[in-house]
């Protein structure tokens, strides 16, 4: 039983959530409507960011189609996109961007502090008059021709001023003022410096900051701004795009990137055909050396020997030597390329070597064919095949040199431009519609917030005593009843729930109310009542009109009175319209008491509206004609209730106070905060008044604990209609 119990305290009761949400709708309208207000300065004072986009193709390099095939495996390289993104965002090929557009040259406004951006972007007739001449308004800008600073400078913040007759003002950061001409070069040289403004385009008196950013920064601050990925997986095309304030400027911008990286992959793949190019130049110094001093020897052992032919079995191992011979070297010489590129365990370097080794055991069976010639013909033939080898090493040699040349003069590399660099037509940011919609969702839950925080900080009065112990005596606990609820939000006439549903328990506890009011009245000097509370929506009308009924059933004869001049609406409980002659007018003089009444629903009860709303409802309460009415209430009515407006919005109910014979107060449960009560009690202390006791009105037994204030019987306790 007691973890049910626990379990019902820590409910959370939806609806009361959502009648506190809708009780402060207005104040979350009004955040939200501020989120969006914040929202939308901030998209007007936000710089748009335009983005360009350029798609390039990585071809991969076969070299069959643009180089003989000996020349092939000077071309492997398999294009990887990631190795080539990485390149293209390198300072490599960004920095000749940055060079080739200045992008190390910073010319900036002045911009209005807070609404800054937004001046110098729309023409605001008002606020643009008003800000001083030094900041920047929509259109203006300054360019700049050349810009040369010595070290020390870089970095550093130079002031333009535009002065009058095509002339400015240089502030240096030496705090020097110069006067410069535009179009003409304006020099410094003891500090190195020098600058030409090609145009000013703004009135006299305008701002701006000049700076020269060092390479690094820039080229930092451009790959901030470029974006590379490939478009789909293994596809070898890349997307470039860059991002910027200036949609024309990113065009440009991103084609320097682009031409910077084809110049690099086109001299990259160049620079392979130049390696290999200088090797085989190296080689061939020696190569004629050797060929020359194989000649000489052959023609020498012949004159020495008097032999002039080889047997045909010795020339066909010569060739066989030779050819072998010339293929090995080959092979080296195609090993030592790729040792430059690639380590030993590559695929290429491996099939070279395996393939070197095979030809070098054939030559070894050859020579050892060689062994069994006579010596003259070993000898020749050792000589003769020395010249041969030697002569087309050297032949070899200068025919590559020759391809190498044609290659390097031809190459192209292995990147296309897809398209061109090509800026957007709109912005990319801020995305105006998205930031708006957030604006108005973070206000309205900042509103919510702001609801939910204010009604945790002002919890109401929990139970009845929390007034007792203010001093206040309890003259009945009404408990929420889920008809009153949606009666609160009802136009038109209201119904009386003691005419509709007189056995509710809600209707029980205002005829215990009327029997306390009977015996705590007794030493009233008049039998008159004034209902008050502490704000609006605490339930003092649903309560004057149902006690005033229960009265009137009870046999007492009862007048009620809408006292609350400014706002009431008792009359919708009483099917009276707007505007009918009421206590505005009986107290103004303007028709007579008993004119003024209307017949209630009820036998023995009568019901004064309120009549017009004055423009100064405490003067007329203030009248000798109040004095007068409530001796006329006391001498006709045994009761006479009047519904005052709340105390700690006007005086008006202290006014009635002062005239009636008793006052109640009027709190309702989990929403009269302790802090207003007690304001209410210091208002009455003040006029030297107090309260007769108090009603806790809408008392919600879940939200209390459980609580039922010794009374608990009688909230489950009903009439029930006996069956015949």
């Amino acid at each position: 039983m007691a973890t049910q119990d626990s379990a019902g305290e820590d409910e959370i009761d939806l609806g009361e959530l959502v009648r506190k949400l809708w009780k402060g709708k207005l104040l979350i309208l009004v955040a939200a409507i501020i989120g969006g207000a914040i929202a939308a300065f901030v998209i007007a004072n936000t710089r748009p960011t335009y983005q360009a986009d350029a798609l390039l193709q990585l071809e991969e390099k076969t070299g069959a189609l643009s180089m003989p095939s000996a020349l092939a495996g000077l071309a492997e390289n398999d294009p990887r996109s990631v190795t080539e993104i990485e390149i293209l965002r390198s300072r490599m090929v960004l920095g000749q961007a940055v060079a080739n557009q200045n992008l190390d040259w910073s010319v900036q406004p002045d911009l209005a502090p807070v609404i800054g951006v937004m001046a110098s972007r729309y023409d605001l007739p008002v606020i643009n008059d008003l800000l001083p001449a030094r900041y920047a308004r929509p259109g203006e800008s300054v360019e700049i021709e050349q810009l040369i600073v010595p070290p020390e400078w870089v970095n550093l913040d130079f002031t333009l001023e535009a002065a009058e007759a095509n002339t400015y003002l240089l502030t240096t950061p030496l705090d020097n003022v110069i006067t410069g001409t535009v179009g003409q070069a304006l020099t410094l040289r003891d500090q190195g410096f020098t600058i030409t403004v090609s145009a000013i385009n703004a009135p006299s008196g305008r701002r701006f900051t000049l700076k020269q950013i060092d390479e690094i920064r820039a080229i930092s601050s451009l790959r901030s701004r470029l974006s590379v990925s490939e478009r789909g997986r293994s596809s070898g095309i890349l997307e470039v795009r860059l991002s910027g304030e200036d949609r024309i400027g990113n065009s440009r911008t991103l084609n320097a990137v682009v031409q910077a990286y084809l110049r690099q992959n086109i001299d990259r793949s160049a620079a392979e055909a130049e390696s290999s190019l200088t090797f085989i130049r190296e080689q061939l110094p020696q190569a004629e050396a050797n060929l020359r001093q194989a000649e000489v020897a052959l023609n020498d052992y012949r004159q020495l020997s008097a032999t002039i032919d080889l047997t045909l079995e010795t020339q066909t191992i010569l060739e066989q030597i030779t050819r072998i011979e010339t293929e090995i070297s080959d092979l080296q010489r195609r090993e030592a390329e790729l040792a430059n590129r690639y380590t030993p365990a590559h695929p290429a370097v491996r099939q070279v070597t395996e393939e070197r080794q095979r030809l070098e055991e054939r030559l070894a069976q050859l020579r050892g064919q060689v062994g069994e010639l006579p010596e003259t013909q070993r000898q020749i033939l050792n000589l003769t095949r020395n010249v041969e080898l030697t002569q087309q090493i050297y032949t070899e040699l200068l025919t590559r040199a020759q391809e190498v040349e044609v290659l390097r003069a031809s190459t192209i590399g292995n990147v296309r431009i897809v398209d061109i660099a090509a800026a957007g037509t709109g912005p990319i940011a801020p995305r105006a519609a998205v930031l708006l919609a957030l604006g108005l969702i973070l206000g309205g839950f900042a509103g919510i917030a702001l609801v939910l925080v204010r009604g945790w900080m002002n919890k109401g009065v929990q139970q009845p005593a929390d007034l007792e112990n203010l001093g206040l005596s309890v003259f009945a606990t009404i408990n929420r009843n889920v008809a009153t609820d949606a009666m609160r939000t009802r136009k038109g006439n209201l119904p009386i729930l003691a005419l509709e549903s007189p056995t509710d328990l809600t209707i029980e506890a205002l005829r215990s109310l009327r029997t306390s009011l009977h015996f705590g009245m007794l030493d009233a000097k008049t039998p008159t009542l004034t209902i008050t509370s502490s704000h609006p929506g605490a339930g003092k009308s649903f309560l004057a009109s149902n006690l005033a009924v229960v009265a009137a059933q009870a046999g007492q004869s009862v007048c009620l009175i809408d006292a609350d001049l400014r706002r009431g609406h008792l009359r919708r409980y009483f099917n009276v319209k707007r505007g009918v002659p009421g206590l505005t007018e009986v107290l103004s003089g303007d028709i007579g008491f008993a004119e003024a009444l209307v017949q209630g629903p009820v036998e023995n009860l009568v019901f004064l509206p309120s009549g017009r709303y004055p423009p100064n409802p405490s003067e007329i309460l203030m009248r000798a004609e109040l004095s007068r009415l409530i001796e006329a209430c006391a001498e006709n009515f045994d009761l006479t209730i009047f519904d005052a407006p709340p105390v700690l919005a006007v005086t008006d109910p202290v006014i009635l106070s002062k005239s009636t014979g008793s006052t109640i107060f009027v709190a309702r449960h989990d929403q009269t905060p302790i802090g207003e009560i007690e304001a209410a009690l210091k208002v009455y202390s003040a006029a030297g008044l107090k309260f007769a006791g108090a009603v806790l009105n809408d008392f919600d037994p879940k939200k209390a604990g459980g609580y039922g204030y010794g009374y608990g019987y009688g909230y489950r306790y009903e009439y029930q209609q006996r069956k015949e």
